[in-house]
């Protein structure tokens, strides 16, 4: 796979999934503001939710690139979670934590596991 084909592929997986967790943000930042819904209630369901939005992000990179699924998926995650180290160190001057690399190690996992699925759905409709 040339690489420009790859770059394209893991760019637009991280527009996906940046766009998910825009949208997503402003609908639980707007059932937070306008409900009796807290930050604890909705804990487990905002963290399946992004594990899902890593996935699809992992699954349009893998459909774009149609081969190397779980390079792709991986170069996405990785892509992911190192823009949002750079906004946590850079703009709030912390690191990550034991717990929030153990959940970035869980959205890579989930974004290659969509990568695989991607290139699959893809391969599949093609033949």
């Amino acid at each position: 796979m040339e690489s420009k084909k790859m770059g394209s592929a893991v760019l637009f997986g991280v527009a996906t999934i940046f766009v998910i967790a825009l949208i997503t943000s402003v609908i639980f930042s707007l059932l937070l503001k306008f409900t009796s819904l807290n930050e604890k209630s909705i804990y487990w369901f905002v963290l399946v939710l992004s594990f899902l939005t890593l996935f699809i992000g992992g699954f349009v990179s893998g459909g774009k690139g149609q081969s190397k699924g779980w390079l792709l998926g991986a170069s996405t995650g990785l892509c992911y979670s190192f823009i949002v180290f750079l906004i946590q160190f850079l703009g709030y001057d912390q690191i990550f934590t034991t717990q929030q690399f153990m959940f970035h190690g869980g959205f890579i996992a989930s974004a290659v596991l969509g990568g695989v699925f991607g290139v699959n759905m893809t391969s599949n409709r093609q033949s």
